[in-house]
């Protein structure tokens, strides 16, 4: 997978730091906007040198979640995390409760108990918007990301609202993901896909079933268990728990051939037949999502984008539900480092 789709424009380019000041609960933090229109994120950064953001999050915790709750995504800039066990205690600390140390889809950073590296995907390629793990029975409900190298060029983890997007979607596009759901089927094929051990963490077949069975997954092994077919239903619209708000949560853009980069959905299907790439998403009833949804998915989120630079040591912080996340290209070294926390 060498070339990239032309992204949405609000994903190729990057809006201005204009920020206005809002008012703030502690005098050890000031709070910003990167541009007085976007609801998000809101930038949290020391009025002073020296501040502990661990320690202010624990005394603080109240004031995180409401922030979090109206804003979705906070981003914490000049508290210089620079490694990954002091990413670990703050992000810890952020959470309000112990980090989630078993997941299966990122690298492990070695560092870190509770860390992972960041999605290993080509530079020159977008990692479309998604929030994590919304295709499984399991998601967290808090994910943080480290910019512990800034990439020369690209590289933003672009946000945007879950909650606009369910507001601004053609209703008949939204209602179908609301009333049919979505069914995401995965094949785990070495060269393709990460193998079925990597994913599962494990090499029996046995204790991959129990797995399954524990998530509603079903599952088909194939080629003599060599590789692994999994399907799994979903919402594709649900209410946030806190805020009683409807929010357009699913993966649809990671799974759907429709996002894919045109030469390689075409080499896949003259290699692969539907039922057998790599990833694939469904309307719950088995039903296919038609391109033309998956296009008008891209413009609304082509409308409320926000995507910024990153400097060396932020800390995004995300509510999983209320934002979606996506990584532009980029070129040069880049490391972002990634802990989740409220498992639900």
């Amino acid at each position: 997978m060498t070339d990239a789709p032309p992204a949405p424009s609000g994903l190729g380019g990057i809006r201005g730091a204009r920020q206005r000041t809002a008012p703030a609960s502690d005098s050890l933090v000031r709070t910003t906007f990167f541009d007085e229109h976007e609801r998000l994120p809101m930038i949290v950064e020391p009025t002073r040198a020296g501040v502990d953001l661990a320690a202010w999050a624990r005394a603080n915790n109240e004031q995180i979640e409401a922030w979090i709750h109206q804003y979705g995504s906070l981003y914490f800039r000049g508290f210089g995390i620079v490694d990954a066990e002091l990413f670990e205690a703050t992000a810890n600390a952020l959470a309000g409760e112990d980090l989630y140390g078993d997941y299966g889809d990122l690298p492990r950073e070695a560092a870190g108990e509770k860390i992972f590296g960041s999605t290993p995907y080509p530079a020159d390629q977008t990692i479309f918007f998604h929030c994590e793990s919304s295709h499984m029975a399991h998601w967290p409900m808090r994910i943080f990301f480290n910019c512990a190298i800034n990439a020369e060029t690209g590289g933003e983890t672009p946000v945007l609202d879950t909650r606009e997007a369910y507001r601004q979607l053609d209703p008949a596009v939204r209602d179908k993901f609301e009333t049919l759901g979505l069914r995401y089927t995965r094949n785990f094929a070495a060269g393709i896909d990460v193998p079925w051990q990597q994913f599962f963490g494990t090499d029996s077949q046995a204790e991959v079933e129990a797995k399954c069975r524990e998530a509603d997954t079903d599952y088909e092994w194939l080629k003599g268990g060599e590789q692994l077919r999994i399907s799994q239903f979903a919402d594709g619209v649900k209410t946030h728990p806190d805020t009683g708000e409807k929010v357009f949560f699913n993966q649809v853009l990671l799974h759907h051939p429709a996002a894919l980069p045109p030469a390689t959905r075409d080499a896949l299907r003259e290699l692969l037949a539907e039922e057998d790439m790599p990833r694939n998403c469904y309307y719950g009833d088995g039903s296919v999502i038609p391109d033309e949804d998956i296009a008008h998915i891209f413009e609304v989120y082509d409308k409320i984008i926000s995507a910024h630079r990153w400097d060396t040591g932020d800390i995004i912080m995300l509510d999983n539900m209320l934002c979606s996340h996506a990584r532009l290209p980029f070129t040069g070294p880049r490391k972002t480092l990634v802990a989740m926390a409220r498992i639900v």
